[in-house]
C-alpha cells in the first residue's frame, strides 16, 4: 500500500502558497473557477496547454481549459503532464522515482509502466531533485483530481531539451483516447500590460499555427515542453483552439509588471 511507503510519495510542495492547503477552501475555489466557465461543446480533447501561476493569478484561465475535458472524465485514464523546471538546471527530461504525488485532495498514482517505457531514452533520466519543489506540475493536479474519476500520472519535468527530443518522448506515450497530454506554461513575463498583450498575441498565433520555431525564450517559460508538444501535434494533424488569453493584470496583479496566461485545447482531426 502507498501509505506504508511514505518515502516513495512526493508530498505537496506549494500547497498554502500557490493554492490553498485547506481541503475545504481548495475544493470551494476549484468549484467556483470551474463552475464559472461556459460548457465546452467542441470535439474530444487530446491535449491542453495551461498556465501554472498561483491560483488567484492564473487559476481562472487554467480552469477554462480544464472545463473542456469534463465530458471525458470516464474516458481519460492517463495524464502525461509536462512542465518546465524552475529551480533545478539540467539537460533532458526528469522522471521521479516516487510512486505517487500528494496534494491536499489525496494521492495521484504514477504510471510506472509508462516511465519504464521511456526510461531508456538518452534524454530521459531519474532526477527527483527536479520534482521536489517544482510547482509547474503540482498546481495542475487539483484540477485533474477534481475533474477525472481515476487516472494515472506521467509527470515529466523538462529542462534544456531540443523540441525534437521532447516530441520523441511524447510520441512514445501518445496512446489513444485514454491518454490526455497537459502542457504547463506561462507566457511572457514582467512586461507592461500593453507589451504583454502584443507579445502574447503573437505567441498565441504561433500555438494556433503549430509553429514552435516562432516561440522563443522570452515568449513562454515552458517553451521546451510546449515546442516539443507542438511538433508532435503537427505530426498528428491536431487542431489548436484558443480558450482563454489573459494576464495577471486582468486577474490579481498590477498592470505594470504582468505575466501572460493562455489556455488552449487540442483536438483530433
Amino acid at each position: 500500500m502507498l501509505e506504508s511507503q511514505p518515502s516513495r510519495v512526493r508530498p505537496a510542495a506549494v500547497a498554502g502558497q500557490f493554492y490553498p492547503a485547506d481541503v475545504g477552501q481548495l475544493q470551494s475555489m476549484l468549484t467556483d473557477m470551474l463552475g464559472s466557465k461556459k460548457p465546452y461543446t467542441g470535439k474530444p480533447v487530446k491535449a491542453l496547454v495551461v498556465p501554472h501561476a498561483g491560483f488567484i493569478y492564473s487559476g481562472p484561465v487554467a480552469a477554462s481549459a480544464y472545463q473542456a475535458i469534463a465530458k471525458q472524465a470516464t474516458q481519460i485514464r492517463r495524464v502525461v503532464l509536462l512542465g518546465p523546471s524552475h529551480r533545478v538546471g539540467f539537460h533532458g527530461i526528469a522522471l521521479p522515482t516516487a510512486s505517487a504525488f500528494q496534494t491536499p485532495l489525496g494521492m495521484v498514482r504514477i504510471d510506472q509502466s509508462a516511465l519504464a517505457q521511456i526510461r531508456s531514452y538518452p534524454q530521459v533520466q531519474d532526477l527527483d531533485q527536479a520534482h521536489q519543489q517544482e510547482h509547474s506540475l503540482e498546481v495542475q493536479l487539483p484540477f485533474l483530481q477534481t475533474l477525472l474519476n481515476d487516472f494515472l500520472l506521467v509527470p515529466l519535468v523538462v529542462g534544456e531539451c531540443p523540441a525534437s527530443q521532447v516530441a520523441e518522448v511524447i510520441e512514445a506515450l501518445w496512446g489513444g483516447d485514454e491518454t490526455l497530454f497537459v502542457i504547463s506554461t506561462d507566457l511572457s513575463h514582467y512586461h507592461s500590460y500593453e507589451t504583454a498583450v502584443k507579445q502574447d498575441s503573437q505567441t498565441t498565433q504561433s500555438i494556433l499555427d503549430l509553429q514552435p520555431e516562432r516561440i522563443g525564450y522570452e515568449d513562454a517559460c515552458g517553451r521546451n515542453p510546449l515546442n516539443g508538444f507542438l511538433l508532435a501535434a503537427k505530426d498528428h494533424a491536431l487542431k489548436s483552439h484558443l480558450i482563454d488569453l489573459r494576464n495577471s493584470g486582468d486577474t490579481a496583479g498590477p498592470p505594470d509588471r504582468v505575466v501572460g496566461y493562455g489556455a488552449f485545447a487540442f483536438t483530433q482531426p
